[in-house]
């Protein structure tokens, strides 16, 4: 079978992104040729009028629909248990995003108050993780951002994150 197909399989498979020298493993095929039919893949959906395309995400790929199907999606989905990020959650989740790796106390700096229950809460759903711990007093834990967090918005990486505008 031809390397596209298999790929696509691959990708219709999969509820994670999965990175193109782990689907070159799966295959037996060459990074550089996987990555190559992946660009053809996406321009193939791209211009077909198919409610899928190939996405790129989170370091690697994944079949996706398209955003103007979401409203026909959700229908399937109405009822179903889904969550919302709190303003708190969002501001703790942006500080960790555009500082990390950061400790708690440099959160709460940052934010004015106690965070203790919103760290908890994004490491259940599992936003942020553990990412070491800091070379100082009593070696506090530092945090960072996890592929489910790229997931969720959408993001390749860290450099897709909306620049900051300059402090007044």
């Amino acid at each position: 079978m031809e390397l596209k197909p298999l790929l696509e399989a691959l990708l219709f498979v999969t509820e994670e992104p999965l990175p193109p020298a782990k689907l070159a493993e799966l295959v037996g095929a060459e990074t550089k040729a996987v990555r190559q039919a992946l660009q053809e893949l996406q321009k193939e959906y791209a211009a077909a009028d198919r409610g899928l395309q190939v996405i790129e995400l989170a370091g690697g790929f994944q079949l996706a629909t398209k955003p103007e199907a979401a409203a026909v999606v959700e229908k399937l989905y109405t009822g179903e248990k889904s969550f919302t990020l709190s303003q708190a959650a969002l501001e703790t989740l942006a500080i960790i995003a555009y500082r990390q790796p950061v400790t708690r106390v440099e959160i709460e700096a940052v934010r004015g108050v106690k965070v203790d229950s919103v760290l908890e809460t994004l490491q259940k759903r599992r936003f942020i993780r553990v990412a070491g711990r800091k070379d100082a007093p009593g070696r506090p834990v530092l945090y960072g951002t996890t592929k489910e967090f790229l997931k969720y918005f959408g993001l390749k990486d860290l450099s897709e994150l909306p620049q900051l505008a300059p402090p007044k």
